[in-house]
């Protein structure tokens, strides 16, 4: 089990969406708060609606593209609040033009802040949960990342939330041996706000901060059909499966047949292939040296 009372969280992206929902839950919960935010009136008013209702909180500016910026948050929790043993790392950015029309500052800012953000933040702050053995992270990943298949007009988008899937997942293998956990929170549909706000929260280096709404082509009418929840009714939903250390959680149950259906039965119809393929041809002689192609260097 991961206690939530009476630890110290920081939470990137706090400042709107999932984020504010995730840091006002951990709050009530009875866990100290940074609220990490790009804007940080945003992670301000988040930060004094915590303290209104008798809760701990400080609000940080964070641009998680960016290690120093990272460190310097880290810095400034560690002051405020002490050693950080939960970290949700929830700060993103969306998309949903065609791969080749988005510039490569498009592709650069997507990839970074939802992919490097994650390995950034988590590489900050993994050190003193490895001193104290404890703690979790929970990163937002995405039902773009765990199916992958599912959304057209989505490529660095989802190629970046499976990353996250794949790093929280390969992370809680090395450390498990220090009691900390991992993991990944793919929504499937949350009234954040991003179509409308998504571009406010660009950096410099990626062209700056815009008001262009996302666009949503044709080709989405599925996800735009969704069910969106509010964050505040799926953030007990996530810190329930932190506490009981649940490598992922998902808030829509009924998303289950999207996933047998693009990706389950595909991945067990290219098994059955790989099958098919050795009962008639045969299986290949092993390489006698393993991994290490010996041969081939002579």
């Amino acid at each position: 089990m991961t206690e939530i009372a009476g630890k110290a969280a920081v939470v990137t992206g706090g400042g709107n969406g999932i984020g504010m929902g995730l840091a006002k839950e951990l709050a009530r919960q009875g866990a100290s708060v940074a609220v990490a935010d790009i804007i940080l009136e945003n992670a301000q008013q988040v930060a004094n609606a915590i303290k209104a209702t008798g809760g701990k909180a400080v609000a940080i500016a964070c641009d998680v593209c960016d290690r120093d910026s990272i460190r310097r948050t880290k810095e400034a929790a560690n002051a405020a609040l002490g050693p950080i043993q939960l970290v949700f790392a929830n700060a993103g950015a969306t998309s949903f033009d065609p791969l080749m029309k988005m510039s490569d500052e498009d592709v650069d800012w997507i990839l970074d802040v939802n992919l490097k953000g994650v390995m950034y933040t988590a590489r900050a702050f993994l050190p003193d949960m490895i001193a104290a053995r404890e703690g979790h992270i929970c990163a937002t990943a995405s039902m773009a990342g765990l199916l992958p298949g599912w959304i057209p007009q989505h490529t660095p988008y989802s190629a970046a939330k499976a990353g996250i899937i794949g790093l929280m997942m390969n992370a809680q293998l090395e450390l498990k041996e220090f009691n900390i956990h991992t993991t990944s929170y793919c929504p499937g549909g949350v009234a954040t706000g991003m179509r409308i706000n998504n571009a406010r929260y660009r950096p410099a280096r990626y062209g700056g901060p815009g008001e262009k709404e996302v666009h949503l082509g044709d080709e989405n009418r599925e996800q735009s059909s969704l069910k969106f929840y509010r964050p505040e009714d799926i953030a007990p939903m996530v810190l329930n499966a932190v506490r009981n250390n649940r490598p992922f959680v998902f808030d829509h149950p009924e998303q289950r047949a999207l996933f047998r259906k693009t990706y389950a039965s595909v991945v067990e119809s290219c098994y059955d292939d790989a099958d098919k393929w050795l009962r008639e041809h045969g299986e290949p002689t092993a390489n006698p040296h393993g991994a290490d192609l010996l041969d081939a260097q002579k």
